[in-house]
């Protein structure tokens, strides 16, 4: 049995430490690895990002992990097999950034896994991808489960971005948002030594599962269709009435109020309206847009500029929409020198890294955690 907590001690004593950070997200798309050279912890932290890839799931993998979000058909067994399955792509991954980037000194992973569960009124959650397969795939230590922690803490578990975003993003001089567009939608507020992170609700979400639904395709690519179609406001007005939307931060939400059984019900109402597909693509897009500006209008101070990261800062429909109703630049995540699609996965990184160095990484201001705790486990095989 390997010595895992002589391997910590000497990573804690290292000036540099070269980390891979695995994601995949609520869209279920495939794993994302970045590799990451992080000098120092906490606030004064350094992290340079040397490369990155994403990895797509089979179509069959993302069949298979689809279902583990429907408690009514996903079985005990689908859950155990699937967190191995998982372990393995997300090992398969790392094996194959060392390769492409051909890298010699990897000195962890921190692995997110795939969210199946999220229930933060309850304090659940699951994220599965075994990292103990992880780690005997690859031969490294791996951190994971961050979210866990905070939770037992009487925090929500999430968002976690927000401390990736006050590490490498607080400015003296500029109050920003940044203002991720994943499946689910969440801010990070930066201002003049103030911060706010929530969940403003469906990203790319129920866009995802419409256009799946009518057209076959895994998203609305370019917001085509949504061009083509028009906003229904009597369906948008109804849709805006979800209570979530008037919750007070901090909040949290996932596919187990905003999914496919969601997309659903939203479908048939659409049906009786008379809608058009086009017409329902272009309303769901506009729910999207139009509960990203309220959080903002009803729960943040004044701020100078948004940065768009996510699947949904490559929707033209969307970032057009933010354009149209905010008074600020809208600009990509990517004017402030970093990768949007590696962002969580630096995230991982970050996280790990703080875990080796007993720094606390949740920030009870985004999550409701009592408390700062340090998030994740390790394992090494």
């Amino acid at each position: 049995m390997r010595d895992l907590q002589r391997r910590l001690t000497e990573l804690r004593k290292k000036e540099t430490r070269g980390i891979i950070g695995l994601m995949s997200g609520t869209s279920a798309d495939g794993i994302t690895a970045a590799y990451t050279e992080i000098t120092g912890t906490g606030e004064t932290a350094e992290i340079d990002l040397i490369g990155y890839a994403t990895y797509p799931f089979t179509e069959s993998t993302r069949e298979r992990v689809f279902k583990l979000f429907k408690p009514d058909l996903a079985t005990v067994q689908d859950v155990c097999e699937m967190n191995i399955m998982l372990g393995e792509a997300f090992g398969d991954a790392v094996n194959q950034l060392i390769s492409d980037l051909s890298l010699t000194d990897v000195d962890l992973i921190g692995s997110h896994g795939q969210t199946i569960w999220h229930q933060p009124d309850q304090g659940a959650t699951l994220q599965i991808g075994e990292p103990a397969v992880i780690s005997a795939k690859t031969g490294l230590p791996v951190v994971a489960d961050f979210r866990k922690a905070d939770m037992a803490a009487g925090g929500e578990g999430a968002p976690l971005t927000p401390y990736l975003d006050y590490v490498l993003h607080r400015d003296s001089s500029e109050c920003r948002v940044l203002q991720n567009i994943g499946g689910i939608a969440n801010l990070t507020y930066l201002g003049i030594g103030d911060m706010v992170a929530f969940d403003t609700g469906p990203g790319n979400m129920i866009i995802d599962a419409v256009v799946k639904r009518y057209y076959g395709d895994t998203h609305d690519v370019d917001g085509a269709i949504a061009r083509k179609g028009n906003v229904n406001h009597e369906l948008l007005d109804e849709l805006l009435k979800h209570p979530f939307y008037k919750e007070k931060p901090p909040k949290t939400t996932g596919r187990e109020v905003f999914g496919e059984h969601y997309a659903e019900q939203i479908a048939k109402r659409a049906k009786d309206l008379g809608l058009t597909n086009e017409d329902l693509v272009a309303t769901v897009t506009q729910l999207t847009v139009q509960t990203i500006i309220e959080a903002y209008e009803n729960y943040l101070p004044s701020f100078d500029a948004v940065y768009v990261s996510g699947g949904g800062a490559r929707n033209p429909v969307i970032v057009e929409g933010l354009n149209a109703g905010l008074d600020v630049p809208v600009l990509d995540y990517s004017e402030l020198g970093f990768s949007s699609e590696a962002k969580e996965s630096v995230l991982m990184a970050l996280l790990a890294n703080e875990y080796v160095m007993g720094t606390p990484s949740n920030l009870p201001s985004a999550t409701g955690a009592d408390k700062k705790v340090v998030l994740g486990y390790a394992a090494w095989v």
